[in-house]
């Protein structure tokens, strides 16, 4: 009987890895949605919340610039007070996605949301403009001013304002590290110095432009901006604005995402530790690019585990 447990562990196992090695084979071809439909409805495991606790399409920026539709988030709150924030960052590579984008009829953003509100800790899922209508520091700006709707609003809603995390998956992640470490910024908005409490970036990109070994084809049409010379590079890379007084980070990636992601994400660490911040650099062992979406709001996933322990662990002042 073990023998033919252990069989059909087997089986299960390399069929595992086939679907993992199929759908990353898909997002390095160029079939990014395909493959995230896949990801999605191979994995995803979808959270109730009641919807007394879900605040959708709240304007977080009013000013002349404003977007009736990109400048909006949803906010998923716990029952009771004082309960941490998590600002979530749609990817899509930088020209496309949204906070209520579906595959296969499934949301993985409103489930992130509601998986971690189920769990105590409130989510604001943000939408932001997008390329080529703006230029990357818009997007930058955007998600800064996501963070500060946040920041004003948290007592309202019952959460704690020292207790702000802002995270994103992929590009997502990239446009939350380098706003979160714009001191500069962030005082143009209001934001205290101890705001975020943390930084959680999810399969990011790139964090280091000036990287030797980094692919600038890829990432130039998107970070030039019409730029003369190479500053671009230094300006757009948020490993250049780290200094010992940054937030806390938690670099999560798939053990199967990108092997140009992976350096990046190695860069990003040793910047930090470097610097003197606490950084943790997780890798799962089963996820890739998208499939980690999913597994964001799965309990019995690690992805998930690292996310609520950095959140819980942290000492927010």
């Amino acid at each position: 009987m073990e023998v033919v447990k252990e069989a059909r562990r087997a089986v299960l196992c390399r069929l595992g890895k086939a679907a993992i090695a199929l759908l990353a084979a898909l997002g390095l071809a160029g079939c990014g949605d395909l493959a995230e439909w896949m990801a999605i409805r191979l994995f995803y495991r979808e959270t109730v919340l009641p919807r007394e606790q879900v605040y959708s399409d709240l304007m977080y920026w009013g000013g002349p610039d404003a977007d009736e539709r990109k400048h909006r988030l949803d906010f998923y709150v716990p029952k009771g007070n004082g309960w941490p924030v998590l600002i979530f960052i749609h990817g899509g590579g930088w020209r496309r996605g949204d906070k209520a984008q579906k595959f296969g009829g499934a949301d993985p953003y409103g489930n992130i949301g509601r998986f971690y509100a189920a769990h105590g800790i409130g989510v604001a899922v943000a939408n932001y403009r997008l390329q080529p209508k703006v230029t990357w520091r818009e997007q930058v700006q955007d998600v800064a001013r996501a963070l500060a709707w946040v920041y004003e609003h948290a007592d309202k809603y019952g959460a704690d304002k020292r207790a702000i995390f802002i995270s994103g998956h992929s590009s997502g992640a990239q446009l939350a590290a380098r706003a979160a470490l714009d001191r500069s910024l962030l005082r143009e908005l209001g934001i205290p110095r101890l705001a975020p409490c943390g930084v959680i970036a999810i399969s990011g990109a790139p964090f280091d432009l000036a990287d030797e070994k980094i692919n600038l084809s890829v990432f130039e049409k998107h970070f030039r901006a019409g730029d003369e010379g190479d500053r671009w590079k230094h300006e757009a890379s948020a490993v250049n604005l780290v200094t010992p007084s940054s937030p806390p980070f938690l670099l999560l990636h798939g053990r199967w995402d990108r092997e140009g992601l992976k350096r990046q994400n190695q860069i990003m660490h040793h910047a930090l530790t470097r610097a003197g911040v606490q950084s943790r650099l997780v890798v799962t062992p089963w996820e890739e690019h998208f499939l980690i979406v999913a597994a964001l709001s799965r309990s019995d996933k690690p992805a998930s585990t690292a996310v609520m322990d950095f959140i819980r662990s942290a000492k927010c002042l």
